[in-house]
């Protein structure tokens, strides 16, 4: 998960930007992949410097996108998943997680990333998962994009993904609105899972590890409980709501001395 960039690389997403780090980058070494780049090295290195806790974050951020996506396919009967800042693609990925449980599911995956859309299209070459290169800062566009339209219909359910992402929409931004644009383009009974970095587990490091992305591609926004839950809008949440991503329906117990994530996760289901 995690991509978006701003400035040139937003408008022009066929153009890679390596003078910068890159969010989708950093997550990929945060992850100890080799999809990255010098400066994106030092970016990573600095932040772990300002939350020495982040490699166990992100694991525990996709470990509850795992989680998240089976719950909506096994349990909500989901066939469809719109995945938005997708980021670099590490296995198992979300279509092989839905497939795995129902072989039918259709994906579209929309990064702004031209390098995560090419090894996207490596890992997912069929004709029931599209890689779009979009702008979550510009909903519409992803939502009219004919290659989402390909896989997805609007007119039944869809799971929105957005894991990871929304934090690096700044608030001048809008990214309320953002979100809410993509919700009301959903059905009566779709899902909407989303992750978003918080300050409220360690106040005392929020700034230094947030100015870390200040010059990066995006700024990283640490944002509330009560900011982040306002995202879901009149979803209903599934049980237990929104938590740290650590606690949404933990599969095993965490270790004694695990740190505390700074990111909290939930699930939310649109109502008729």
């Amino acid at each position: 998960m995690t991509s978006l960039s701003r400035g040139e690389n937003a408008a022009h997403p066929d153009r890679i930007d390596t003078s910068r780090p890159h969010p989708a980058r950093m997550y990929d070494y945060f992850l100890g992949g080799k999809d990255n780049y010098e400066v994106d090295q030092r970016a990573a290195e600095q932040f772990m410097k300002a939350a020495p806790e982040v490699r166990e974050g992100v694991l525990a951020n996709r470990h509850f996108m795992h989680r998240a996506v089976r719950h909506v396919v096994a349990e909500g009967g989901i066939r469809q998943i719109l995945d938005v800042g997708t980021g670099l693609p590490t296995e198992p990925n979300v279509h092989q997680i839905a497939r795995s449980l129902a072989p039918e599911t259709r994906v579209a995956y929309v990064d702004n990333d031209p390098i995560v859309a090419t090894h996207s299209r490596a890992l997912a070459d069929d004709p029931d998962t599209a890689v779009v290169l979009a702008d979550l800062r510009d909903p519409r566009a992803i939502l009219d994009h004919p290659g989402v339209r390909a896989v997805i219909d609007f007119d039944r359910p869809v799971a929105l993904l957005l894991v990871a992402v929304v934090h690096f929409v700044a608030d001048a931004e809008d990214p309320a609105g953002i979100v809410e644009t993509l919700r009301e383009a959903l059905p009566a009974g779709s899902y909407l899972v989303l992750s978003h970095a918080t300050g409220d587990v360690h106040e005392d490091r929020r700034e230094g590890a947030a100015a870390v992305y200040n010059k990066a591609t995006a700024s990283l926004n640490l944002r509330s409980h009560a900011a982040v839950l306002d995202l879901f809008g009149d979803f209903s949440m599934v049980e237990p709501g929104l938590v740290r991503v650590t606690d949404w329906r933990p599969e095993q117990a965490r270790r004694p001395d695990a740190p505390p994530i700074g990111i909290y996760g939930g699930v939310a289901r649109k109502g008729a």
